[in-house]
């Protein structure tokens, strides 16, 4: 998200600093999704479905969405409002907010990859979604309706078709009922993209990135920020961005503006690829168990789960046991499981979905782009390009209002 809106500021002719923790970028969240472009995911978490799935959890069962239980009291208030959103008419409304900005954002990466001549492992064939029931399958049909009727095209595949499109999906053939093709997603190595535009940021725009920098507190004078505090002492600029992630609502209270966003703790393996014909090019997921994958060129990334643990990073071995049952039943010898390298990363969410883009509530010079969760791959150029012709003073393709700065969203 920070290098995406760099390189559209940039590209406006602003002089551009971009403040990263790590030592390298894209190596948190960017470098720990499942790698789909899939505006066919957009469906918001807080569903209907979503209070019974949280109290299966807190019950001990092994669901997608794990919640451990806490009484810190930001995680309670992200909680409630969570559960505010977990209505038919919420969970439709958000979502199709949702797909909207994945649509946008999908077309403006593809023109930002072919303007910058990017290479990112990309995959344009689609993205598939599995079920091995009859039942569900007609029941992921009707709720991707939602999606067709908002120009999302999908199609019902059987396992024949689904071993046509893929010749690697044969073992698969044989688990699943069918499956839904998104016609229009695809998939790709999100760090390989932020570290290559990140170069052209650099080479073209004299966009300078600082790196290994902590950020810890904003200093206002009145209603504009003047200077960002950092163990490596202070940043002064005309406007600020707050795209850090999960630690945007800790740097946004220290200027008194509270965001809804907090970490859900997702885990994805890599493994190398030893059987190429066995090694899937297209992208999906595994609705029974959530888990989804994408080729990374001789590589394989698969990921799944999101967990409510707080900002802790730790993670057991048992915590990968979904992933590995599931991409050894599917796509068996296709890659070195035993080798693969394991990690987990922390999705900073919204508790309705909708991402935070836009000018502060308090301060007249910060914006902010956050909030993304498990689609800030799919955002990324839509989100940016967005607070760029807001800053700028255009107008965004977009109607910003869902998006709104906010401590909570009211209920329309």
């Amino acid at each position: 998200m920070g290098v995406t809106t760099a390189y559209y500021l940039a590209r406006d002719g602003h002089e551009v600093t971009v403040l990263e923790k790590a030592t390298e970028l894209g190596t948190d969240a960017t470098g720990g999704n499942a790698g789909l472009i899939a505006p066919t995911h957009s469906f918001a978490w807080a569903s209907p479905q979503a209070p019974m799935m949280l109290v299966k959890s807190l019950m001990g069962q092994a669901t997608a969405i794990r919640v451990k239980l806490s009484l810190d009291p930001r995680f309670l208030w992200w909680g409630m409002q969570f559960l505010r959103e977990c209505t038919t008419k919420r969970s439709r409304a958000n979502t199709v907010v949702k797909l909207g900005l994945a649509q946008y954002s999908q077309a403006e990466m593809y023109r930002l990859e072919e303007a910058e001549s990017l290479d990112y492992d990309v995959v344009k064939k689609g993205a598939v979604y599995l079920y091995r029931d009859e039942r569900d399958l007609d029941i992921g049909l009707k709720k991707m309706s939602l999606l067709s009727e908002h120009g999302q095209p999908i199609r019902r595949l059987s396992p024949e078709e689904l071993v046509a499109l893929d010749p690697a999906f044969q073992n698969t053939a044989r688990i699943v009922k069918g499956a839904i093709h998104g016609v229009g997603d695809g998939s790709g190595n999100s760090e390989k993209f932020t570290t290559a535009l990140a170069e052209v940021c650099r080479e073209k725009h004299g966009v300078q990135f600082v790196s290994g920098v902590t950020a810890q507190r904003f200093v206002a004078q009145g209603n504009r920020i003047t200077a960002l505090v950092t163990d490596r002492g202070e940043f002064a600029a005309d406007q600020f961005i707050l795209a850090a992630g999960i630690q945007s609502p800790i740097l946004s209270r220290t200027v008194g503006q509270n965001v809804p966003v907090y970490p859900a703790k997702g885990f994805s393996i890599t493994a190398q690829v030893k059987d190429d014909s066995a090694a899937p090019t297209v992208g999906g997921v595994d609705e029974k168990t959530l888990v989804a994958w994408s080729r990374f060129g001789d590589t394989l990334r698969i990921s799944s789960t999101a967990k409510f643990d707080g900002y802790n990073r730790e993670y057991a071995p048992s915590d990968f046991d979904n992933i590995f049952k599931t991409a050894e039943e599917l796509f068996p010898g296709a890659a070195d499981w035993d080798n693969a390298q394991i990690r987990s990363c922390m999705r900073p969410m919204t508790p309705d979905g909708p991402p935070i883009i836009g000018k502060g509530q308090r301060h007249t010079n910060l914006y902010y782009n956050t909030g993304h969760g498990h689609m800030g791959w799919t955002m990324a150029c839509g989100s940016s390009l967005l607070l760029a012709d807001a800053i700028a003073g255009r107008r965004p393709a977009l109607d910003m209002t869902p998006f709104v700065v906010r401590s909570r969203r009211t209920l329309r």
